[in-house]
């Protein structure tokens, strides 16, 4: 799946995130989150697995977590890039 446009989705609301996906040459994941120090391997895990999933090879994915849970996240990185990549 090829990110065609910007994108986002989630909130800033305490325990949600916030995905922002942007057409980009290279895939870049940029993680800002309160809990950074405890979990960005996790987050990053968890980004990871939904690009490979829905075969993203190139885009800027930023987050801002606020103390997500995993599904969450991995919700929220699906449908930025889907709504990214043209589908609803």
């Amino acid at each position: 799946m090829n990110i065609k446009t910007n994108a986002v989705a989630g909130t800033l609301e305490s325990s949600d995130v916030y995905v922002k996906v942007e057409p980009s040459d290279k895939l870049e994941i940029s993680i800002e989150s309160v809990v950074y120090n405890q979990f960005a391997q996790e987050i990053e895990k968890s980004i990871r697995e939904v690009v490979d999933e829905l075969g993203v090879t190139s885009g800027k994915i930023s987050v801002n977590d606020k103390g997500a849970i995993d599904c969450v996240i991995k919700a929220r990185v699906e449908t930025a890039i889907k709504r990214a990549g043209g589908e609803q």
